[in-house]
Protein backbone atom coordinates (compact mmCIF):
# COMPACT_ATOMS: atom_id res chain seq x y z
CA UNK A 1 0.00 0.00 0.00
CA UNK A 2 2.65 2.51 0.96
CA UNK A 3 4.55 1.94 -2.28
CA UNK A 4 1.60 3.17 -4.37
CA UNK A 5 -1.34 5.49 -4.20
CA UNK A 6 -4.98 4.61 -3.66
CA UNK A 7 -8.14 5.46 -5.56
CA UNK A 8 -10.27 7.12 -2.88
CA UNK A 9 -14.04 7.57 -2.76
CA UNK A 10 -15.67 9.92 -0.25
CA UNK A 11 -19.20 9.00 0.82
CA UNK A 12 -20.54 12.04 2.65
CA UNK A 13 -20.20 15.66 1.57
CA UNK A 14 -20.74 17.38 4.92
CA UNK A 15 -18.04 19.13 6.92
CA UNK A 16 -15.81 16.09 7.39
CA UNK A 17 -15.71 14.08 4.16
CA UNK A 18 -14.41 16.75 1.76
CA UNK A 19 -11.66 17.77 4.18
CA UNK A 20 -10.47 14.20 4.64
CA UNK A 21 -10.55 13.82 0.88
CA UNK A 22 -8.46 16.96 0.41
CA UNK A 23 -5.92 15.78 3.00
CA UNK A 24 -5.59 12.38 1.32
CA UNK A 25 -5.25 14.03 -2.08
CA UNK A 26 -2.50 16.20 -0.64
CA UNK A 27 -0.73 13.01 0.42
CA UNK A 28 -0.77 11.80 -3.18
CA UNK A 29 -3.89 9.65 -3.36
CA UNK A 30 -6.32 9.98 -6.28
CA UNK A 31 -9.89 11.07 -5.57
CA UNK A 32 -12.36 9.04 -7.63
CA UNK A 33 -15.37 11.07 -6.52
CA UNK A 34 -17.66 12.21 -3.75
CA UNK A 35 -21.37 11.78 -3.13
CA UNK A 36 -23.79 14.69 -3.32
CA UNK A 37 -24.42 16.82 -0.21
CA UNK A 38 -26.67 19.58 1.03
CA UNK A 39 -24.04 22.27 0.42
CA UNK A 40 -22.44 21.49 -2.95
CA UNK A 41 -20.68 24.87 -3.17
CA UNK A 42 -18.78 24.27 0.07
CA UNK A 43 -17.77 20.75 -0.95
CA UNK A 44 -16.65 22.00 -4.36
CA UNK A 45 -14.55 24.73 -2.72
CA UNK A 46 -12.62 22.08 -0.79
CA UNK A 47 -12.53 19.50 -3.61
CA UNK A 48 -12.67 21.45 -6.89
CA UNK A 49 -13.24 19.32 -9.97
CA UNK A 50 -13.92 16.07 -8.09
CA UNK A 51 -16.83 14.19 -9.72
CA UNK A 52 -20.12 13.75 -7.86
CA UNK A 53 -21.23 10.12 -7.99
CA UNK A 54 -23.86 7.78 -6.62
CA UNK A 55 -22.66 6.02 -3.46
CA UNK A 56 -22.73 2.43 -4.74
CA UNK A 57 -20.94 3.29 -8.00
CA UNK A 58 -18.35 5.30 -6.11
CA UNK A 59 -17.65 2.50 -3.65
CA UNK A 60 -17.23 -0.05 -6.44
CA UNK A 61 -14.67 2.21 -8.14
CA UNK A 62 -12.56 2.88 -5.02
CA UNK A 63 -9.71 1.10 -3.28
CA UNK A 64 -10.20 3.20 -0.14
CA UNK A 65 -13.74 4.21 0.84
CA UNK A 66 -14.31 6.94 3.44
CA UNK A 67 -17.78 6.78 5.02
CA UNK A 68 -18.07 10.28 6.48
CA UNK A 69 -21.77 10.50 7.33
CA UNK A 70 -23.65 11.49 10.51
CA UNK A 71 -23.39 9.06 13.42
CA UNK A 72 -26.93 7.71 13.21
CA UNK A 73 -26.66 7.07 9.46
CA UNK A 74 -23.46 5.02 9.45
CA UNK A 75 -24.87 1.57 10.42
CA UNK A 76 -27.63 1.69 7.79
CA UNK A 77 -25.23 3.02 5.15
CA UNK A 78 -22.75 0.20 5.71
CA UNK A 79 -25.53 -2.38 5.65
CA UNK A 80 -27.13 -0.89 2.54
CA UNK A 81 -23.89 -0.75 0.56
CA UNK A 82 -23.19 -4.37 1.50
CA UNK A 83 -26.67 -5.40 0.42
CA UNK A 84 -26.12 -4.04 -3.10
CA UNK A 85 -22.68 -5.70 -3.17
CA UNK A 86 -20.81 -2.43 -3.47
CA UNK A 87 -17.92 -3.44 -1.19
CA UNK A 88 -15.06 -5.36 -2.77
CA UNK A 89 -12.65 -7.98 -1.31
CA UNK A 90 -9.45 -6.35 -0.08
CA UNK A 91 -10.94 -2.86 -0.21
CA UNK A 92 -10.16 -0.46 2.66
CA UNK A 93 -13.26 1.01 4.31
CA UNK A 94 -12.65 3.84 6.78
CA UNK A 95 -14.98 5.92 8.91
CA UNK A 96 -14.08 8.96 11.10
CA UNK A 97 -16.85 8.66 13.72
CA UNK A 98 -15.44 8.84 17.28
CA UNK A 99 -18.11 6.64 18.84
CA UNK A 100 -17.78 3.61 16.59
CA UNK A 101 -14.92 1.20 16.26
CA UNK A 102 -14.80 -1.27 13.40
CA UNK A 103 -17.80 -3.38 14.48
CA UNK A 104 -20.13 -0.98 12.65
CA UNK A 105 -18.36 -1.96 9.41
CA UNK A 106 -19.11 -5.68 9.84
CA UNK A 107 -21.38 -5.73 6.74
CA UNK A 108 -18.39 -4.57 4.68
CA UNK A 109 -16.12 -7.12 6.36
CA UNK A 110 -18.50 -9.92 5.36
CA UNK A 111 -17.94 -8.83 1.75
CA UNK A 112 -14.17 -9.08 2.20
CA UNK A 113 -13.40 -5.41 2.95
CA UNK A 114 -10.84 -4.24 5.53
CA UNK A 115 -12.34 -2.08 8.32
CA UNK A 116 -10.59 1.01 9.73
CA UNK A 117 -11.78 3.65 12.23
CA UNK A 118 -9.75 6.88 12.17
CA UNK A 119 -11.11 9.90 14.04
CA UNK A 120 -9.16 13.16 13.72
CA UNK A 121 -9.68 14.98 17.04
CA UNK A 122 -10.60 18.40 15.69
CA UNK A 123 -13.80 20.37 15.24
CA UNK A 124 -14.37 20.43 11.50
CA UNK A 125 -15.56 23.61 9.83
CA UNK A 126 -15.82 22.03 6.39
CA UNK A 127 -13.31 24.46 4.89
CA UNK A 128 -9.67 24.30 3.87
CA UNK A 129 -8.80 25.87 7.24
CA UNK A 130 -9.28 22.38 8.68
CA UNK A 131 -6.26 21.12 6.76
CA UNK A 132 -4.01 23.28 8.93
CA UNK A 133 -5.75 22.04 12.09
CA UNK A 134 -5.11 18.45 11.06
CA UNK A 135 -1.37 19.13 10.99
CA UNK A 136 -1.34 19.75 14.75
CA UNK A 137 -3.84 17.13 15.88
CA UNK A 138 -4.14 13.54 17.01
CA UNK A 139 -6.36 10.79 15.61
CA UNK A 140 -8.02 7.99 17.51
CA UNK A 141 -7.31 4.81 15.52
CA UNK A 142 -9.05 1.44 15.81
CA UNK A 143 -8.48 -1.53 13.50
CA UNK A 144 -7.83 -5.28 13.60
CA UNK A 145 -4.26 -5.98 14.67
CA UNK A 146 -3.16 -7.22 11.24
CA UNK A 147 -4.14 -3.95 9.54
CA UNK A 148 -3.57 -1.49 12.38
CA UNK A 149 -0.38 -0.19 10.68
CA UNK A 150 -2.49 0.77 7.63
CA UNK A 151 -4.88 2.78 9.80
CA UNK A 152 -1.96 4.46 11.55
CA UNK A 153 -0.31 5.29 8.23
CA UNK A 154 -3.50 6.87 6.90
CA UNK A 155 -3.81 8.96 10.07
CA UNK A 156 -0.27 10.21 9.50
CA UNK A 157 -1.11 11.02 5.89
CA UNK A 158 -4.04 13.11 7.13
CA UNK A 159 -1.45 15.05 9.15
CA UNK A 160 -2.35 13.54 12.53
CA UNK A 161 -0.42 11.66 15.18
CA UNK A 162 -2.22 8.31 15.60
CA UNK A 163 -3.27 7.07 19.02
CA UNK A 164 -4.58 3.51 19.24
CA UNK A 165 -8.02 3.16 20.87
CA UNK A 166 -9.26 -0.34 21.65
CA UNK A 167 -12.63 -1.36 20.20
CA UNK A 168 -14.12 -1.71 23.68
CA UNK A 169 -12.92 1.77 24.63
CA UNK A 170 -14.56 3.66 21.76
CA UNK A 171 -17.66 4.67 23.79
CA UNK A 172 -15.46 6.15 26.54
CA UNK A 173 -13.31 7.85 23.91
CA UNK A 174 -16.39 9.38 22.28
CA UNK A 175 -17.61 10.59 25.68
CA UNK A 176 -14.31 12.37 26.30
CA UNK A 177 -14.44 14.04 22.87
CA UNK A 178 -18.06 15.13 23.34
CA UNK A 179 -17.44 16.41 26.87
CA UNK A 180 -14.54 18.60 25.79
CA UNK A 181 -16.36 19.94 22.74
CA UNK A 182 -19.68 20.65 24.43
CA UNK A 183 -18.07 22.20 27.52
CA UNK A 184 -15.99 24.57 25.43
CA UNK A 185 -18.96 25.68 23.31
CA UNK A 186 -21.19 26.10 26.37
CA UNK A 187 -18.74 28.17 28.38
CA UNK A 188 -17.77 30.41 25.47
CA UNK A 189 -21.42 30.89 24.55
CA UNK A 190 -22.32 31.86 28.11
CA UNK A 191 -19.41 34.29 28.49
CA UNK A 192 -19.98 36.01 25.14
CA UNK A 193 -23.66 36.34 25.96
CA UNK A 194 -22.83 38.20 29.19
CA UNK A 195 -20.42 40.56 27.44
CA UNK A 196 -22.90 41.22 24.66
CA UNK A 197 -25.50 42.03 27.30
CA UNK A 198 -23.34 44.80 28.76
CA UNK A 199 -22.62 46.32 25.39
CA UNK A 200 -19.22 44.83 24.51
CA UNK A 201 -18.87 44.72 20.73
CA UNK A 202 -17.45 41.57 19.14
CA UNK A 203 -17.43 39.57 22.40
CA UNK A 204 -15.97 36.53 20.62
CA UNK A 205 -12.96 38.49 19.48
CA UNK A 206 -12.63 40.07 22.92
CA UNK A 207 -12.40 36.66 24.59
CA UNK A 208 -10.31 34.95 21.91
CA UNK A 209 -6.86 35.40 23.46
CA UNK A 210 -8.16 34.75 26.99
CA UNK A 211 -9.94 31.53 26.06
CA UNK A 212 -7.04 30.24 23.96
CA UNK A 213 -4.44 30.92 26.65
CA UNK A 214 -6.65 29.45 29.38
CA UNK A 215 -7.28 26.25 27.44
CA UNK A 216 -3.61 25.99 26.51
CA UNK A 217 -2.63 26.24 30.17
CA UNK A 218 -5.26 23.69 31.23
CA UNK A 219 -4.05 21.27 28.57
CA UNK A 220 -0.42 21.69 29.62
CA UNK A 221 -1.34 21.03 33.24
CA UNK A 222 -3.27 17.91 32.21
CA UNK A 223 -0.37 16.53 30.17
CA UNK A 224 2.44 14.51 31.72
CA UNK A 225 5.86 16.15 31.98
Amino acid sequence: MRAGRLDVGIVGAGRVGPVIGAALAGAGHRLVGITAGSDPDRAAAVLPGVPVMEAADLVRASQLVVLAVPHDQLPDLAAGLAEVEAFQPGQLVLHPDPAYGTDVLEPAVRRGAIPLAVHPAITFTGTTLDLRQLQASYAGVTAPAMVLPIAQALAVELGCEPVVIAEADRPAYAEAIATASEFARSIVGQATGILRGIGVENPGGYLSALVSSTFDRALREASPD
